[in-house]
């Protein structure tokens, strides 16, 4: 009886899994489908998903479960009728020729007026005329500069990182918040889920006590298991009574301040700024808080389009892009750029993974005869992604370009700057995870005065760099060879 019940047992569980494997071959064969025929993603990267889910059909099945699923392209903030006609209304005003006529009038404007009209067509990025930009590349300075504007606020204060750590900086962030709180002004926090891993959700329930309101961008279930993994909200921005914002690379964190000995000093680039490119920071706060909350009715456009006082004269775009873009919106405008150039291009980025398009870029403006020069950081925070970026950096070495290591610590600044008067500073890397899954934001400032001060801090960058020749790169070990070509294989999902 014991061996006749243990075959019965057998033969159930059996059963079960085969139920479980035809289940999972279904499924494999709908997610097939729906890569083929429904989801828009390039040939390659069409052909990688299809190659995984029907050579390995039960683990591809998981792994796409994680890091495989698009984003719903149209209205993905689900904005009401009334909302996107409200944006288009904007847009479409902006793009009228006897507006686009006014650029005339500004010879900056007026030469990169292809790029203005590509990035309100793409990302519908409003043109402010009427900014003041004050810049930060040390974390001391615009921690200091951020809390005594977050000390004198009134109304509200909307705020946002892809990492807020609950170490010393980020309690007192946090405490700061909720004083704020307690006064009665109005606190919105969001923080990503991936980004803020480390931070346990607890640390915020003296802020949530206090009346402070905090969401989690594409929230784990059960703090373990994250379908979102793959797609990370990246943006850094703090808008303050509507009339003051930062953004840019700075997120929250003692390493931010140059006190995590691992990097030791943090250099990084951040905006301060006030003019009407406020209300477009703000809007891009609200659409990421109505996704990952609950949607305030009217609040939306009530801060998008409202006027405020002038306060300088930068003109200023503030161009977004995500998974949910039917377009790599940032990706494209920084090749406009690239192209656009005459006489130089600096670029700082902690990363240089770029995809095929943007290393065109690179050699066209270098072959036209354009100084380029790129700096990383000279110590990786993430060993393969450095190793990829010097195959990468590497390539440019035979065009022309002029690599620069950053010795002073880690480099974490964002920013390109093209002939010394259009400059653009935000949360983007270069590489593919910030082209194609990442949620970020970017100022593109056409100011010859800004553009000339983030010259200057490149060029004092560059007294704390060593340069990466091609004698130099040529003498590397084969060890280091080898990591370099594993590192460029894996590139695409870095």
């Amino acid at each position: 009886m014991l061996e006749f019940g243990g075959v019965m047992v057998g033969m159930e569980l059996g059963n079960i899994l085969t139920n479980i494997l035809s289940v999972i071959t279904i499924l494999n064969i709908l997610l097939l489908a729906s890569v083929l025929f429904i989801e828009r993603r390039d040939i390659g990267n069409t052909w990688a998903w299809i190659m995984l889910l029907v050579f390995i059909p039960i683990a591809g099945f998981f792994i796409y479960l994680f890091f495989g699923r698009s984003l719903k392209q149209k209205n993905f903030y689900n904005l009401s009728a009334a909302e996107r006609k409200a944006e288009k209304t904007e847009v479409d005003k902006q793009l009228l020729p006897e507006n686009l006529a006014i650029l005339e009038n500004n010879p900056l404007l007026k030469e990169h007026r292809e790029l203005i009209h590509m990035n309100l067509k793409s990302s519908h990025a409003l043109l402010s005329k009427d900014n003041h930009i004050k810049i930060f590349d040390d974390g001391h300075a615009k921690f200091a500069a951020l809390f005594e504007d977050i000390s004198l606020a009134t109304k509200e204060i909307n705020i946002q990182y892809y990492i807020i750590q609950s170490d010393s900086l980020g309690t007192k962030l946090r405490d700061l918040l909720i004083q704020k709180a307690k006064e009665g002004v109005k606190v919105r926090l969001l923080y990503d889920e991936v980004g803020s891993k480390k931070t346990p959700p607890k640390f915020y329930n003296d802020l949530r006590a206090a009346g402070g309101n905090v969401e989690v961008f594409f929230p784990s279930m059960f703090r373990l298991v994250n379908f979102r993994v793959n797609n990370r909200n990246h943006r850094k921005l703090c808008i303050i009574d509507g009339e003051i914002a930062y953004i840019g690379g700075f997120n929250v964190g003692d390493e931010y301040l140059g006190l995590n000995k691992n990097f030791g000093y943090w250099r990084d680039t951040h905006f301060r700024m006030t003019g009407g490119a406020v209300n477009h920071i703000q809007g891009k706060f609200i659409l990421d808080w109505h996704q990952a909350g609950k949607k305030e009715p009217g609040d939306w456009g009530d801060y998008l389009f409202q006027t405020e006082k002038q306060s300088g004269t930068s003109p200023v775009q503030i161009v977004s892009s995500g998974p949910n873009s039917e377009t790599e919106h940032l990706k494209n405008m920084y090749i406009k750029l690239l192209l656009s150039a005459k006489k130089t291009v600096y670029i700082q980025t902690p990363y240089f993974i770029p995809d095929n398009s943007f290393m065109d870029a690179c050699k066209i403006a270098l072959l036209s005869g354009v100084d380029v020069r790129i700096m990383i950081p000279c110590k990786p925070d993430h060993p393969f992604v450095y190793w990829a970026t010097w195959s990468y950096v590497g390539d440019l070495l035979n065009y022309g370009a002029k690599i620069l290591l950053y010795e002073n610590g880690f480099l974490h600044a964002k920013t390109i700057v093209v002939d010394e008067e259009v400059a653009v500073v935000g949360t983007m890397n270069i590489d593919s995870r910030s082209f194609r899954l990442n949620f970020e934001v970017t100022a593109i400032v056409y100011d010859e005065k800004v553009a000339a001060q983030l010259t200057d801090l490149f060029r004092q960058d560059t007294e704390l760099s060593s340069k990466l020749t091609k004698e130099r790169y040529e003498e590397r070990s084969l060890l280091i060879k080898f990591k370099q070509s594993i590192s460029r294989l894996l590139s695409p999902i870095l």
